[in-house]
């Protein structure tokens, strides 16, 4: 079920570069690893349709079931559900801007629930087939060597190699915390236990990659103390500014 929005809100803001040491955590790199592909599905505890790609979603990052790809899920929960009877608690008027930054160059319109495979490709999200196909599309095509390191709070990004012709870039960092459930008193979806898939739980920017076509930087990352470490990941994401494809991705445990 699709619904259209009109919303304009900004990401939310870089954060400070800080020097790390002795980090603890590296992505996987070599011949031998997955393609990591980023799937970013938005959502919304408010909308009946949206169950179905939670879990469709959800069962692909578990399974992990494409071969050769590593599928990193971003569930980016919109709050223009939230005036409709139920308030989604993981909601952010940041991810309904995001989304619509998307829609206006896929030219879709921007609806729940609503796939977007490394900035490229967008389509219903419980469409299951779909998505694995797509992953597996993604996952052809070239993109940047992305280091992602962390250290307690702190995580730090380095990009190189990014693929010839790509255009002006930004470096975005995200957190994720997976196992998330929520059981729902109001709206479409009123006494139904929702169980999501990883959830963004913050999303800034890094700054713009260098005209070499190289990064290098880190932040202190401010965690909630509500959120559980054990199943919090970082993803850092290398993202055209304006065509939004995605061209290098990496992920570590924090």
């Amino acid at each position: 079920m699709k619904n259209a929005v009109l919303l304009t809100l900004p990401l939310l803001g870089a954060m400070a570069v800080l020097a790390l040491a002795q980090p603890t955590a590296v992505n996987p790199g070599g011949p031998a690893a997955r393609v990591p592909v980023v799937v970013e599905l938005f959502t919304s505890e408010g909308c009946s349709s949206c169950p179905a790609a939670d879990a469709a979603l959800r069962q692909l990052e578990t399974a992990q079931s494409v071969p050769g790809v590593e599928v990193i899920a971003l569930g980016e929960h919109v709050d223009y559900w939230n005036r409709l009877g139920w308030k989604d608690g993981f909601s952010s008027a940041a991810f309904t801007a995001r989304q619509r930054q998307y829609a206006s160059g896929f030219g879709s319109g921007a609806y729940t629930p609503q796939a977007v495979v490394n900035g490229r490709y967008e389509f219903v999200g419980s469409h299951a087939a779909e998505l694995a196909q797509t992953v597996a599309k993604a996952a052809t095509t070239p993109r940047a060597t992305v280091t992602l390191t962390t250290a307690g709070n702190a995580a730090r990004v380095q990009v190189a190699n990014v693929p010839a012709g790509t255009a002006a870039a930004e470096v975005l960092l995200v957190v994720t915390e997976s196992g998330l459930a929520s059981q729902v008193g109001g709206g479409e979806n009123s006494g139904r236990l929702l169980r999501h898939a990883p959830v963004v739980r913050q999303l800034i920017s890094l700054g713009k990659m260098g005209p070499a076509g190289t990064f290098s930087g880190a932040t202190e990352l401010k965690l909630n103390a509500g959120w559980k470490r054990p199943n919090l990941r970082a993803v850092a994401l290398v993202q055209e500014t304006a065509s939004h494809r995605i061209v290098g991705v990496a992920t570590a445990a924090l």
